[in-house]
């Protein structure tokens, strides 16, 4: 798991680049207009079910994405290093990793490296490549890693949520 507590410095830096902390959609008016009448039904549905924590979970949700949209995302700073991988502040050892994976489809824009943990509590980590080329950090990466051949695609909750631009 993630340790806040680790420095920054944690093992020699192998390679490093920095990511959007998260993915700014640009949506159209059309989007706010269905988003709203959307919430609208579940507010209302969850008044009609007298499901008032649902109705909380809606109103929270909106005023996330509202305050969320009017900002720009903070860059994060990316840092493989030989002890594990650092996010921003925090640092993910190796051994808490099960194996990693890189997914490279440029016609599709899509350009992550995945991180999937041995604890069932954080199963995934998800973090694009950006402009750095994908062969040097997976060289780097099978020194301490196995790499998952499997994994073909992101995942649908991915594809999901770039297509209803959350």
């Amino acid at each position: 798991m993630a340790d806040e507590n680790r420095p920054n410095d944690a093992g020699d830096s192998l390679s490093s680049w920095t990511v959007p902390e998260y993915d700014k959609h640009v949506r159209e008016r059309a989007w706010y207009i269905i988003a709203g009448i959307i919430g609208a039904l579940f507010l209302v549905y969850s008044f009609w079910t007298m499901n008032f924590l649902f109705a909380l979970i809606v109103i929270t949700a909106s005023i996330i994405i509202i305050l969320n949209d009017g900002r720009d995302p903070d860059l994060v700073r990316v840092n493989v290093t030989d002890e594990g991988v650092i996010v921003g502040r925090k640092f993910y050892d190796y051994d808490d990793i099960k194996n990693f994976s890189i997914v490279y489809k440029p016609k599709f824009e899509v350009k992550n490296l995945y991180f999937e943990f041995k604890s069932p509590i954080k199963h995934r980590l998800s973090i694009p490549l950006m402009d750095m080329n994908p062969l040097p950090i997976r060289d780097i990466l099978l020194k301490y890693l196995p790499e998952d051949l499997d994994r073909l695609h992101p995942p649908a909750s991915e594809g999901l949520a770039r297509f209803f631009k959350l």
